[in-house]
């Protein structure tokens, strides 16, 4: 039977969201997000008449829901958050003229309930999987490998991240590679003797103008030093400095490229050292991972009557990038319509839910259908 955006419970929707909201689920405060999995388990625990398999790894806790049999199709989301805790008092969560509103509610507490409801208005059917992380915000550290594992040998996988603008989904995402550069100098009274020191942010400063000179505009390439630091005191010459770097890049040959480039740094100023850390952390989401699974939603889109799909190309990335790196079709930007990630004015379109819903369930149900 197909699921139509009539059959999806508006109310219902809109009271999960608002106690997953409420839940606030900070990344870096694993008790946070454990309580954040237990709300998250009671609504999985009512839709589906299920318990899922709790997977704590490093502190952070993971739910899986299997409905039987091999896995075909893989729901992914995530269940934390960039937002700390504390952040409801200053943005409060609301639903006002057709817009809801809270910390996480888009990026993606509203995807998670979504997956929720998709999987139980298809009758949560075998070959169906549903993985909820918990430290997707950080760049899933502890995650990486259970999702890779789940969505191995998967027919589809479709990612609950909210849309691009105007509701598009996210055909093609930048990999990401993220490094830390440290440099070691030496300290000496900056008044006295600078001479006898090895000045350390100076190196920095060489450094951090090679790191942005990588950077290739024509092919999208970013490498952009971050959050930076270095010295003690304002009279010692610096003994240490650091910088974290943030890369992203459309193909693997410019991932590969940076790489190597930053690998083979050297330090500018005798007696100083360098140190890199980091890497690759997801591949780029390349089109031609999504686009069988893209073609398949717009016709059901229309069939729906939702009206035509559109497609986006963005700079972010998210966990849907491990599963497109394995070959496994993925479908990014199936959750919420509306913007604003981890920025103040963070919003949902509250008319799209069900609508978006509808369409989750269609697409469940047509691929394990083949």
């Amino acid at each position: 039977m197909t699921v139509t955006p009539a059959d999806v419970s508006l109310r219902d929707l809109l009271a999960d969201i608002e106690t997953l909201v409420r839940c606030e689920s900070p990344s870096s405060d694993h008790r946070a997000v454990a309580r954040s999995a237990d709300a998250v388990t009671a609504l999985g625990r009512r839709l589906l008449g299920a318990e899922p398999d709790r997977i704590v790894i490093d502190g952070v806790t993971h739910l899986r829901w299997r409905s039987g049999g091999k896995p075909r199709v893989l729901l992914l989301g995530h269940h934390d958050t960039v937002w700390p805790e504390g952040s409801l008092e200053t943005h409060p969560y609301s639903v006002r003229d057709g817009v809801l509103r809270g910390p996480g509610c888009f990026d993606m507490k509203a995807g998670v309930v979504m997956a929720l409801h998709a999987a139980a208005a298809t009758g949560n059917p075998a070959g169906l999987s549903i993985l909820i992380t918990g430290d997707e915000e950080i760049g899933s550290p502890s995650s990486r490998r259970l999702i890779e594992e789940e969505a191995r040998g998967c027919d589809a996988v479709f990612v609950l991240e909210a849309s691009a603008d105007g509701g598009a989904l996210k055909c093609r995402r930048k990999g990401v590679s993220l490094y830390r550069i440290d440099v070691d100098g030496r300290a000496a009274h900056a008044g006295l003797e600078p001479e006898k020191g090895v000045n350390a942010g100076v190196e920095m400063a060489h450094q951090v103008l090679a790191l942005a000179a990588l950077s290739d505009p024509e092919r999208g390439t970013t490498v952009v030093p971050t959050a930076l630091s270095a010295g003690t005191t304002a009279n010692t010459v610096p003994a240490r400095a650091g910088v974290a770097v943030d890369v992203r890049v459309w193909d693997h040959a410019e991932q590969a490229r940076v790489d190597r480039a930053v690998r083979e740094l050297r330090p500018v100023l005798a007696g100083s050292r360098i140190l890199v850390s980091g890497g690759v952390n997801r591949p780029p989401l390349q089109a031609e991972a999504s686009s069988a699974l893209f073609g398949l939603a717009t016709s059901l889109a229309r069939e729906l009557g939702l009206g035509e799909l559109t497609a986006a190309a963005v700079g972010g990335a998210s966990d849907g990038n491990f599963t497109a790196g394995l070959g496994v079709p993925t479908l990014d930007g199936l959750g919420a319509v509306g913007g604003g990630a981890h920025a103040d004015h963070e919003h949902v379109v509250v008319a799209e839910l069900p609508r978006r819903t509808a369409l989750l369930a269609a697409l469940i149900e047509a691929v394990l259908a083949r």
